[in-house]
C-alpha cells in the first residue's frame, strides 16, 4: 500500500462499505428487527425464571396463569425473529455481497489501458475471489449476530443494574479485561489476515503464470523447477495461514480466558456481598448467573468480530488503495475524427530514467495515411505505439492529435478516436459474434460490413456465428482470432487504427491476408508496427518509420528508404535472405 496517514485510509475504504449497504437498508432493518425480538424473547426468558422461583417461594408478583401467558409471548416473538431472518438475513447477505463485487468490478473497469503494464493482476483476482470470502465470513455473516448479543447485552444491563447496581458495578470493572484484550489482539489480526492475502495473491499470480506458459515448461522441461518455485510459494500460504490461526487461537483463549475472569469474579463478589447482608438474595443470584451470560456473550465475542472486522478493514483497504492508482484523470473531450493527422515532436520516454528507451523521436502522420514502423527488436516502435495509446503521461516531448496534446484528452475521449489491434488478441469463451460486437448491439448490416471487410465471412459461414470460441478463443487459428481483432475495430469505427505486431506469430500467407485487409481499409489513419518486411506490404504504404536504439534512423516511402542504401535497406535484405 502507499503511505497514507488514518484518516486517508478511512475515506478510501468509506465508499467500499457504503456499497454493501446501499439499497440494503430494508432487509438490514428487518434483519436488526430480527434481532431485537430474539434479544427481547431471550430476555424475558431469563426474567421468568426469577418470577417463577419467587413464586414458588411464596414471594411471585405473577399468578402462574399469567407467566405462562408471557411464556407463550416469549416464544412468539422468537418465532417471529425466525420468521423474519428466514425471509431477510440470506437476502442481506447475498446481497451485500454481490454488490461489493460489483463495485470493485466497476472501478477495476475505470483504471486506465496501461493498468496492468506495472500491476498484478492477482491482486484483483484475489480480492474477488479468497479475500471477498473472507469479508463476508469474518464480517458481514456475523454482524447479525453481533446486533442480537449487543441488544441482549443492553437489556441484560438494565436488569441487573435494577436488581443490584453494586453486583452490576463490579461485572462492569471486570468487563475492562475482555476488552483490552480485543483491542490488542484486533489489530494483530488484522496485520495476519493481511499477510495471508498477500502470499495467497502471490501464489494466484504463480498459477496463472504457470497455466498461461505451460508449454513454455514442458518445451524446455522446466517441470521440477517449477515444481520449487510452487513449493516455495505454497509454503508461504501455509505459514501464513499457520500464523492467523495462531493468532485466532489467541483471540479464542484469551476471550474465553478474560471471560471467565469476569464470570468467576462476579460470582465470587456475590457469594461476598450474600454473607454479609448486603441485600443479594439467592434469587437475585439466579437471575444474575443467567443475565451474566447475556453480558457475557458480547464480551466473549466481540473480539472475534472485532478481529474479524479489522482484518476485512485491511483487505478492503488494500484493494481501495491498489483501485485508487493508474486512473485516468480526466481532460478534453475531443470530437471522434481525425482531419489534420498525429504529430510527434521530440518524444522521450524512459520505463526507467537512467534507460532511455525513446529519444528525440518526430513523426508526422496525416489522417488517412497507412504507416510503417519497423526496425529490430528493442527498437522503441511498440513503446511508441503504447504512448500514442496513452498508456503513460510521464513522457517529454508532445504528440499531438489534431494539434491537441495527448496528455490534455481525456482517456475516454480517446478510445472514441483509436483502436488498438495487438499480437496477443484475447478471445472470450462466447460466440463470435459476441467477441466481435464486444457483447453490444449493432445493426445487423454493420456487423456484415465488418465482417465482410476483415474476412471472417468463410469462418461464419463454416461455423455460424453462434460458435463458441472457447478460452481465449482456443477453438480459432492465430489468422481468425487477427480477423475477429480486425472486425472489432472496424465495428466501432475509430478513425485511426493501430497494428502491433498484429501477425509476428502467424504464417507469411496468414500474415499478407491480414494485412491485406488492414491495407484495404480506406478512410482510416493506420499505424502499423511490423516485424513483416513483405515489399508488397511496405510499397503500398504512404510512409515508413525506421526504428534503431529508441530513434527514428530513416523516415520515407519504401522507394525513397531503398534508394538511400541505409539502414531500411540493409534490413530489408537481411530479410529477404
Amino acid at each position: 500500500m502507499t503511505t497514507m496517514n488514518k484518516e486517508e485510509i478511512r475515506a478510501l475504504r468509506r465508499p467500499f462499505i457504503k456499497e454493501m449497504f446501499r439499497k440494503n437498508g430494508f432487509t438490514l432493518v428487518m434483519t436488526v428487527i430480527a434481532s431485537m425480538l430474539a434479544a427481547v424473547s431471550t430476555l424475558v426468558m431469563s426474567w421468568l425464571l426469577k418470577e417463577i422461583s419467587d413464586l414458588i417461594s411464596g414471594d411471585g408478583m405473577f399468578s402462574i396463569r399469567q407467566l405462562l401467558m408471557i411464556t407463550a409471548l416469549a416464544f412468539a416473538l422468537y418465532l417471529l425473529a425466525w420468521l423474519f431472518d428466514y425471509f431477510f438475513l440470506s437476502k442481506f447477505r447475498s446481497n451485500t455481497m454481490k454488490q461489493y463485487r460489483s463495485y470493485v468490478f466497476d472501478r477495476l473497469m475505470e483504471k486506465g489501458i496501461q493498468a496492468f503494464s506495472g500491476e498484478n493482476s492477482s491482486l484483483y483476482i484475489s480480492a474477488l475471489s479468497n479475500d471477498v470470502n473472507t469479508i463476508e465470513q469474518d464480517f458481514i455473516s456475523k454482524l447479525q449476530g453481533m446486533i442480537q448479543v449487543g441488544v441482549e447485552f443492553i437489556g441484560a444491563l438494565g436488569l441487573m443494574l435494577y436488581y443490584s447496581p453494586l453486583l452490576t458495578l463490579v461485572a462492569i470493572g471486570f468487563s475492562l479485561l475482555p476488552i483490552v484484550v480485543s483491542i490488542i489482539l484486533g489489530d494483530k489480526a488484522a496485520k495476519a489476515e493481511k499477510d495471508l492475502s498477500d502470499r495467497k495473491e502471490g501464489y494466484t499470480g504463480m498459477l496463472k503464470d504457470t497455466l498461461t506458459g505451460f508449454s513454455v515448461i514442458k518445451s524446455f522441461k522446466a517441470e521440477k523447477n517449477i515444481i520449487k518455485i510452487h513449493d516455495t510459494s505454497n509454503t508461504a500460504v501455509a505459514d501464513a495461514a499457520k500464523k492467523r490461526a495462531g493468532v485466532n487461537i489467541d483471540v479464542y483463549y484469551a476471550s474465553n480466558m478474560s471471560g471467565g475472569v469476569l464470570q468467576m469474579g462476579v460470582f465470587f463478589v456475590a457469594a461476598v456481598l450474600s454473607l454479609s447482608g448486603k441485600g443479594i438474595t439467592p434469587g437475585t443470584a439466579i437471575v444474575f448467573v443467567q443475565l451474566l451470560n447475556f453480558v457475557l456473550g458480547p464480551i466473549q465475542t466481540f473480539p472475534t468480530f472485532f478481529a474479524g472486522m479489522m482484518s476485512s478493514f485491511g483487505l478492503i483497504d488494500k484493494l481501495a488503495d491498489a483501485l485508487n492508482q493508474n486512473v485516468p484523470d480526466e481532460g478534453q473531450q475531443i470530437e471522434p475524427h481525425l482531419s489534420e493527422g498525429i504529430t510527434v515532436k521530440d518524444l522521450a520516454f524512459a520505463y526507467d530514467e537512467n534507460k532511455p528507451v525513446l529519444t528525440d523521436i518526430d513523426m508526422d502522420m496525416k489522417a488517412g495515411g497507412c504507416y510503417a514502423l519497423v526496425g529490430g527488436s528493442g527498437s522503441g516502435k511498440s513503446t511508441i505505439l503504447n504512448l500514442l495509446m496513452a498508456s503513460s503521461k510521464d513522457y517529454q516531448g508532445n504528440i499531438l492529435y489534431d494539434g491537441k496534446e495527448l496528455r490534455s484528452i481525456s482517456a475516454n475521449s480517446l478510445y472514441d478516436l483509436v483502436s488498438i489491434i495487438q499480437q496477443n488478441v484475447f478471445v472470450f469463451n462466447s460466440t463470435i459474434r459476441d467477441n466481435i460486437t464486444m457483447f453490444s448491439q449493432f445493426p445487423e448490416e454493420e456487423v456484415d460490413r465488418a465482417v465482410r471487410m476483415s474476412g471472417l465471412e468463410k469462418l461464419i459461414e463454416e461455423k455460424g456465428e453462434d460458435y463458441l470460441c472457447g478460452e481465449n478463443g482456443s477453438g480459432l487459428s492465430g489468422g481468425e482470432r487477427q480477423r475477429i481483432s480486425i472486425a472489432r475495430a472496424l465495428l466501432r469505427k475509430t478513425p485511426v487504427l493501430f497494428v502491433d505486431e498484429a501477425t509476428a506469430s502467424l504464417d507469411a500467407e496468414t500474415s499478407f491476408g491480414v494485412l491485406d485487409a488492414i491495407l484495404n481499409l480506406d478512410g482510416f489513419t493506420r499505424v502499423i508496427v511490423t516485424h513483416d518486411l513483405d515489399e508488397n506490404i511496405l510499397r503500398r504504404c504512404t510512409g515508413l518509420f525506421t526504428l534503431k536504439n529508441g530513434k527514428v534512423a530513416e523516415k520515407g516511402t519504401f522507394d525513397e528508404l531503398m534508394d538511400r542504401k541505409d539502414y531500411f535497406y540493409s534490413l530489408f535484405t537481411v530479410s529477404q535472405g
